[in-house]
């Protein structure tokens, strides 16, 4: 395959991957087997894939708030919790043997979508930030998804949609916005390390950057102007697209 075409495959890879992340999550279980496949290492794939995450949630984290979709000290706030852990994990990432790597992916996953199965949560939704009180717990628990962002990544949206909705009582909107700028800011240090390691490609990095910023722009606008309904119509797609890859159903 060339180069050329290879980019292009990654930018289309790219954009379907944002528009699942944005509003649901597993994106990067599309991007991460496309940049192995083309025969970058676990770890420079992970790398990698850090620069498309980072491009697509700046993208996203913009038209939220061009669309007047902000609660920035809170969202900065549960992104400060979460940098610790974010560190750690990418640390972990960059040490750990391929087959290591692969089978903690593989494990991961089916538990991500094991407690998807779970009925959501029927309280009552409120977006105001002044009810939304950091607990011990809930603080320690945005500190072990930052060590799962650092050293993953794949399904964090999952998780943090789980937590900002089931736990601090969100709607989806504001589930979304929340989420894309905790993992725009957890990005920042784990892909510094993936960086200084030498755990990049920069080429295929962009190239499916570029999709995933076009991808967390379209995605974004679609779930500010459909509301709940479209959001949970990606998410159940997400979740299907997770299932078949683990039953080895998908041929990628």
């Amino acid at each position: 395959m060339s180069d050329i075409l290879a980019s292009l495959l990654l930018f289309v890879i790219g954009a379907i991957a944002a528009v699942i992340n944005v509003n649901a999550g597993g994106g990067s279980s599309l991007t991460l087997p496309a940049l192995i496949f083309l025969g970058l290492d676990s770890a420079t794939a992970n790398g990698t894939n850090r620069i498309a995450i980072l491009m697509q949630n700046v993208s996203s984290v913009y038209t939220f708030q061009k669309a007047q979709y902000q609660q920035f000290n809170l969202s900065m706030k549960l992104s400060l919790i979460t940098l610790p852990g974010a560190i750690a994990g990418a640390l972990v990432a960059i040490k750990i043997s391929d087959e290591l790597f692969n089978t903690i992916l593989g494990i991961i996953m089916i538990a991500i979508t094991l407690t998807m199965i779970f009925p959501a949560s029927k309280s009552k939704k409120n977006d105001d930030t002044e009810n939304k009180k950091i607990t011990i717990p809930l603080f320690l628990t945005f500190v072990v998804v930052g060590f799962y962002g650092g050293f993953i990544q794949i399904g964090i949206g999952f998780i943090l949609m789980a937590i900002l909705n089931k736990l601090m009582h969100f709607s989806l909107i504001y589930v979304n916005m929340h989420k894309v700028f905790i993992v725009f800011i957890l990005t920042i240090p784990a892909l510094l390390i993936f960086i200084l390691s030498g755990n990049v490609n920069w080429y295929w990095g962009i190239s499916l950057g570029l999709g995933n910023a076009l991808g967390g722009w379209w995605g974004t606008k679609h779930s500010i102007k459909k509301g709940d309904r479209f959001i949970k119509t990606v998410l159940s797609i997400a979740i299907i697209i997770m299932a078949l890859k683990l039953m080895k159903i998908l041929p990628f």
